[in-house]
């Protein structure tokens, strides 16, 4: 999926504890195998929440046919989040080919950063602005009352508003 660049560094208050396993990726990433809709590789959701995250996530896929996958690496390696976000985007082939709407939530605690990535199909239904948005006030707060599942949910339905419209 090509991403288009969206606007959205912000201060997390976890941290995690060690680099992301995964496979290659392009020019030296190290990239988390995408599992499923929901890839926690910081552990940062309870396996309740996760499981629930994710079959909200099929919900809205088989309802609207956008897909959304939310990742949470404990670091970056080195690469800048908006950098590993869009790579890591088009390594996995998030959103319908030709279509290119798909979207990726990606939190690096290590890092203390979270990214919007919206592919360019979706970028009228959630903006560079909505997206900033969102991480500000549905993401961020949670985060800094250190509970980061809460975030991420409240987030992800967020996301889920506007591009289910």
């Amino acid at each position: 999926m090509i991403f288009r660049s969206v606007l959205l560094c912000a201060a997390l208050t976890a941290c995690g504890a060690a680099a992301p396993t995964g496979q290659a990726g392009p020019a030296g990433y190290d990239l988390p195998v995408l599992t499923g809709r929901v890839v926690d590789i910081a552990d940062l959701l309870p396996g309740d929440v996760e499981a629930k995250l994710a079959e909200r996530l099929a919900g809205v896929e088989a309802q609207s046919k956008h897909q959304f996958v939310v990742v949470t690496v404990r670091s970056l390696s080195g690469h800048s989040v908006e950098d590993y976000g869009v790579t890591l985007g088009r390594h996995w082939g998030i959103g319908r080919k030709g279509l290119d709407d798909g979207v990726l939530l990606l939190v690096a605690p290590n890092e203390r950063k979270v990214r919007i990535e919206v592919g360019y199909g979706l970028e009228k239904a959630l903006t560079d602005e909505e997206a900033g948005s969102i991480i500000r006030t549905d993401i961020l707060p949670g985060f800094r009352a250190g509970r980061m599942a809460e975030g991420i949910v409240a987030g992800s339905e967020s996301i889920i508003r506007e591009i289910t419209q």
